[in-house]
């Protein structure tokens, strides 16, 4: 298959060496009809973009693109300490300049997210005697927003009136904004529904824009649809943006069928697609792996002219990776190299993946040297996926050392570079190296979280350290962590597993003291310890318990029990509790039915057994 691929590659190759950069029909003809043909495979993504570049993104079309980008070229402030010299200065000015570049100077500012500022600004101009405008107010709400300040935000509303001023759309958009950031949905909707019934502040795209942002981030696809229809139907027309939003959000969910369709209303009703809109679309089919859709969007996007950003050779990067498919990544990347689309940090950490996916650690180590070379930004993250690569091979001393290069190249480790390399080393037994990563952490003033403590508390049970894990449980007690009964059965199972069950049952009865209740699993390891303790008859009275209070035995809970009592040669009550798992809707694991067959084969069989074996089920 891979040497099927490699070759139609090197086929599409040769196309390239003919013609480059021409856009003739022939070239056209030969290219249309060669994709058909390698439909079947998904190397036909990696053809697809070598053809296109080459028809497509010549050299006289980035020209054209470098030139319009530099027509339209602002300056902008890139800080706040640009910002303020600029403020000063338009304050020392002599008459003072109008309200106007002072809003310029705080919008930009808000931009940068930098909120704080933009408030001390504005209260520098009121002490100057700049009248602030509709806009400055607007920013100043939008501001408070940002901040988690609603109810300033809505003091600024005061000054409206003060100075004789009428909130304008923008106003309301920016307060609808604000109260969907604070989760307020209905002080949201209340205020759009005002603006519908309003005659001089309706509703424009912007407000809808902002209302379909905020349901698609709380995964509400079906009222964000719905406002969609509400907007086609009225005389604000939706626009790309709004496409974009409801078919990526549509995607991420998996309802790529219905991201599609949304995509076709669009086009038909005349809204044309941009390169994110493909991109989003192309994520969602990559990820279901439909490698003929991925490829007919692409032949959409060639037809249209659109061309591809490092965001869309990302998303095949990273899909063919996350398949192990390295070899058809790296063409890829060589193809965005030639033309002239630099891979940025995104590129590297996926094709690193990719490597350490295939336990290939030294491929994955020259991709990270290469990011160096190229001087590419590396972050935590880069140096978690190596870490995080080496632990899995067992190869914890490389991993430690990536993690003291950090310190050195200035890069901060977080949370996911502490807890691989504590679970790294708590898998090779490593309990000290492991704990005193954990106190460094403190040290360090990195607060390890639960799941920090999880790893490290099963480090301390799988090798045998109870007394260490119970002063450790005691701990996150006594800091009042917010930890549920996944780390009570972390313990109760390591108890278990050490022929411990007494001491596992005083714990597990201790729970509903420590206001946590017992979940199935927790019940499914008590129980499981009871039978390798040869404690039928306990196991057997706490899955009567677990029936009592609401906790429903999976098939996990039915297996272990049976598998006792056939041990136990104890066949009839493991026939009644398979007739019962079987009315549950479960079945036989591998190990029970191997016990069955077992029995099954000798001479002579239980009668209980043989009369459940032939009864109709």
């Amino acid at each position: 298959m891979l040497l099927m691929m490699r070759a139609a590659i090197a086929a599409a190759s040769s196309y390239l060496k003919v013609g480059y950069g021409s856009r003739s029909s022939t070239t056209r003809l030969r290219l249309r009809g060669m994709l058909p043909c390698l439909l079947h495979s998904s190397s036909v993504v990696v053809v697809f973009f070598n053809n296109y570049l080459a028809l497509f993104h010549s050299p006289a079309s980035i020209s054209t693109e470098s030139r319009n980008t530099q027509q339209h070229q602002h300056v902008k402030i890139s800080n706040v300490e640009d910002a303020l010299n600029v403020f000063d200065e338009m304050l020392q000015r002599r008459p003072l300049p109008s309200v106007v570049p002072f809003n310029q100077i705080l919008t930009q500012l808000a931009k940068l997210k930098h909120y704080s500022a933009v408030i001390s600004l504005n209260n520098k101009m009121g002490v100057s005697g700049i009248r602030p405008d509709i806009y400055t107010l607007s920013i100043i709400i939008n501001c408070f927003c940002h901040l988690h300040q609603m109810g300033f935000g809505l003091s600024v509303l005061g000054n409206f009136f003060k100075l004789g001023l009428e909130p304008n759309v923008t106003t309301c958009n920016t307060l609808i904004n604000g109260f969907l950031l604070q989760n307020r949905e209905a002080e949201a909707a209340a205020l759009f529904n005002k603006m519908m019934d309003s005659g001089n502040c309706k509703p424009d795209v912007v407000t809808f824009a902002i209302l379909i942002k905020g349901l698609c981030r709380k995964g509400d696809n079906t009222a964000a649809v719905q406002l969609l229809k509400k907007m086609e139907e009225g005389a604000c027309k939706p626009d790309m943006f709004i496409y974009n939003t409801i078919i990526d959000s549509l995607c991420k969910d998996t309802l790529v069928a219905d991201g599609l369709k949304l995509f076709s209303e669009m086009e038909s009703k005349g809204v044309a697609p941009d390169v994110r809109t493909y991109n989003v679309l192309i994520h969602g089919v990559c990820k279901l792996q439909d490698w003929k859709e991925v490829t007919r969007l692409l032949n959409e996007m060639v037809s249209k002219h659109i061309f591809p950003d490092v965001y869309t050779f990302n998303v095949l990067v990273d899909t063919f990776c996350k398949q192990g498919m390295v070899q058809e990544a790296r063409s890829v990347i060589e193809m965005m190299i030639q033309r002239g689309i630099e891979p940025d940090m995104i590129t590297y950490n996926s094709f690193m993946d990719g490597y350490c996916l295939r336990g290939e650690m030294d491929e994955a180590k020259k991709v990270f040297d290469v990011m160096f070379s190229k001087g590419c930004m590396v972050d935590a993250h880069s140096y978690n996926i190596l870490i995080n690569g080496y632990c899995k091979l067992k190869r914890i001393d490389d991993a430690r050392m990536l993690f003291l290069e950090m310190s050195h190249r200035g890069i901060v480790p977080n949370m996911v570079t502490y807890n691989t390399l504590i679970d790294g080393f708590c898998k090779m037994g490593r309990i000290q190296d492991a704990h005193n990563l954990f106190s460094q952490m403190h040290t360090l003033g990195q607060l390890p979280n639960v799941q920090t403590y999880n790893i490290l508390l099963d480090g301390l049970c799988k090798n045998q350290q109870f007394p260490k894990a119970v002063e450790l449980l005691e701990e996150m007690e006594g800091k009042k962590l917010d930890f549920d009964i996944v780390t009570y059965n972390i313990l109760i199972q390591g108890l278990c597993r050490a022929e411990k069950v007494e001491y596992a049952w005083d714990l597990f009865r201790s729970l509903p003291s420590k206001g946590i209740q017992p979940d199935v699993w927790a019940y499914n390891i008590m129980i499981s310890g009871f039978c390798n303790g040869g404690l039928t008859c306990k196991a057997e009275s706490l899955l009567r318990e677990m029936k009592e209070r609401g906790r429903s035995p999976d098939g996990c809970t039915y297996n272990t029990i049976i598998r006792r009592f056939f041990n136990n040669n104890d066949t009839s009550r493991a026939v009644r509790l398979i007739q019962e798992m079987v009315e549950r809707g479960f079945s036989a694991d591998a190990s029970t039915a191997e016990l069955i067959v077992n029995l099954l084969s000798k001479d002579a069989v239980d009668p209980a057994l043989s009369a459940f074996i032939e009864s109709p089920q």
